[in-house]
């Protein structure tokens, strides 16, 4: 009560206060329960609310009678001051409780610039950022989500990693945390238990780390018996009976995606040689076309969303998605609902269908070609042409369509001038192109070219491949711009240099580079993936104080026998498949789709790769 209180004369001095009250609808407020899990998201409220495996857990965990799901999400500078000034924690959204009362305080970790936020919700909760400084009257502190496939960078500050999927994962982890504590174990006891019953359970402090003359890993050794040798990820391999939520919270205020999802399928065929997601969410998982509207026409009720889009990681290679589309498409129009399709690829998008969207809430057309020349393309694997480009585009201009976005990655291993030129070209036919199709009085068209750099993911064919220097970085971006500025009707964005190097240090960091994370932290670094809270200077000490080589992370080429941070962990994806693929694609040779040929990946031993379609 003292808290709320406190909390009340807070809110009227921040901006956008309904972040920090909670009692949305559909929020769930639970009094009594045996396991208080705080799911937090290291990023402000906007943000986190905007992400779909937030409103998933959340409600599969709150389903469990014995378990209260709260939320948590990064306070913006400004209430942070103020909680500092007051002395006061954080806390939870549902129930204000301060993060140091929880039992499970769990973090998704989505990107890897969101890291110094995560200390600082540690911190701001007065829990002790350390693992080994933590008590057991402190919450034992989980990270999941795509970064956790490296968890060495964090492994000093998270008690434990959960690897996968975690729809059944996470419910098996806190009831078997309540168990335990019915039963009096400590914590350690707990963490034995559940390395040792549940897929993907990952306790840094259960490995002892030896490193080599040069800095490169020599071994990870178990020190407990009931660590595996390698922890293998969790995977849900049957999604259309998973429980997916229909009642999803509603902010108060507008976020990010402001919006209705459904996930159409798990997983991706394609094999794009720099995309971790296309390797770690293998294999491809669909849910029916029946249930995805189902699920649809639900959400849409229960939350009075204007806007309905389909996630996935290529939401044209559904199996079934022009029925899919066209039949979401029809009670989209019925009910003034505006239908999303990100996501779509130019060699298996439907014109029928965009057609059909034709003239109903018409916004731009974003394709990803990535590289500039066929060349690049067939190394990344891409697998489209620029044929498949400009029919694409060709049919969108004869349609109606007037905005088209291009989305480019700088920085491929192998990547010249020539491919550089290759995106300036591509960006100047379209603008012909729109000239030829609708006359020089047709009406303008507008291009925008935006370019993110290269990071050379874990679990990637890519993962032995330096990244550029800064320097390199910076050439390519200059070299883009003063081609593409004199088009007229093409517009030119480029991500920023310093934050692209940083995310590859951490994206590839050992346990050593924890200690680059704490500096940083201590000397004020927060919100590291906002260009206006970015302070470069900052990390530039924490790298002189720490002593620790950022090249040593980025510009280095490895060697296949190299042993990485994250060998510990067992995606179903084979070394020997990424290093197949890494020679391919320094040879220019194209891997054909999964759904054509079997590539020999190595997630069959562990699942059906292929599914029923449904």
């Amino acid at each position: 009560m003292e808290l709320n209180r406190e909390l009340e004369k807070l809110l009227k001095k921040v901006e956008k206060p309904a972040r920090y009250i909670g009692e949305e609808i559909n929020s769930i407020k639970k009094e009594h329960a045996d396991v208080r899990f705080g799911f937090a998201f290291p990023d402000t409220y906007e943000i986190g609310m905007s992400y779909l495996g937030l409103q998933l857990l959340y409600n599969i965990l709150n389903k469990e009678e014995n378990i209260a799901c709260e939320r948590v999400f990064s306070p913006a500078p400004d209430m942070e001051a103020l909680m500092r000034q007051a002395g006061m924690p954080l806390f939870t959204l549902e129930t204000k409780l301060p993060l140091n009362k929880l039992d499970i305080l769990g973090f998704t970790l989505q990107y890897e610039m969101s890291y110094t936020n995560i200390l600082n919700i540690l911190n701001l909760g007065k829990i002790p950022m350390l693992s080994a400084q933590r008590s057991e009257s402190d919450p034992l502190i989980v990270a999941g989500g795509p970064c956790a496939y490296n968890p060495e960078p964090l492994a000093d500050f998270i008690d434990v990693f959960l690897i996968g999927d975690g729809e059944d994962q996470l419910p098996q982890f806190a009831n078997l945390w309540g168990e335990c504590r019915r039963e009096g174990l400590d914590k350690k006891a707990f963490l034995e238990k559940a390395a040792a019953a549940i897929d993907g359970v990952y306790v840094p402090a259960f490995y002892d780390v030896s490193y080599n003359e040069d800095g490169t890993v020599r071994a990870y050794t178990p020190n407990n018996e009931s660590a595996p040798k390698r922890v293998r990820r969790a995977i849900v391999k049957d999604i259309e009976n998973v429980d997916f939520p229909v009642n999803n919270i509603i902010p108060f205020i507008e976020t990010v995606h402001d919006r209705a999802v459904v996930e159409t399928f798990r997983g991706c065929t394609r094999g794009c040689r720099f995309c971790q997601a296309g390797m770690i969410y293998r294999p491809v998982r669909e849910r029916s076309k029946d249930r995805i509207i189902d699920i649809a026409k639900q959400q849409l009720e229960n939350t009075g969303h204007d806007e309905l889009s389909l996630l996935s990681l290529s939401t044209s290679d559904y199996s079934c998605f022009e029925p899919l589309a066209l039949e979401l498409m029809k009670y989209c129009r019925e009910n003034n609902v505006s239908l999303s399709l990100p996501s779509l690829r130019l060699d298996s998008f439907s014109f029928d269908v965009l057609e059909q969207i034709q003239g109903y809430k018409k916004s731009g057309l974003t394709f990803a070609p990535e590289a500039g020349t066929q060349r690049l393309r067939d190394v990344i694997n891409k697998g489209i042409t620029e044929k498949d480009l400009y029919s694409s585009v060709g049919q969108a201009f004869e349609l109606g369509w007037n905005v088209i976005k291009l989305y480019f990655m700088v920085g491929h291993p192998t990547e010249t001038t020539e491919d550089l030129d290759g995106i300036v070209q591509i960006a100047r036919n379209i603008i012909d192109m729109n000239y030829r199709i609708k006359g020089p009085k047709g009406g303008r068209v507008k291009v925008t070219v935006s370019a993110s750099n290269f990071v050379p993911k874990p679990w990637t064919p890519f993962q032995w491949e330096p990244q550029d220097s800064g320097d390199m970085f910076m050439n390519k971006h200059n070299y883009l711009f003063a081609r593409l500025n004199p088009i007229k009707g093409v517009t030119f964005n480029y991500h920023d240099t310093e934050t692209s190097i940083l995310e590859c240090v951490f994206a590839r960091g050992d346990r050593k580079v924890g200690r680059l994370l704490l500096e940083a932290y201590n000397l004020g670094c927060r919100f590291d993936g906002w260009s206006e809270h970015f302070k470069a200077d900052l990390w530039d000490k924490a790298f002189e104080n720490t002593g620790i080589d950022r090249d040593f992370y980025t510009v280095r080429k490895r060697e296949y026998d190299e042993l990485f941070p994250w060998d510990i962990i067992d995606c179903g994806i084979t070394k020997e498949f990424l290093i197949r693929e890494n020679q391919k694609a320094l040879n220019g040779e194209l891997t054909p789709d999964c759904r054509i040929r079997c590539n020999g990946c190595g997630m069959s031993a562990y699942t059906d790769c292929m599914p029923e379609v449904m």
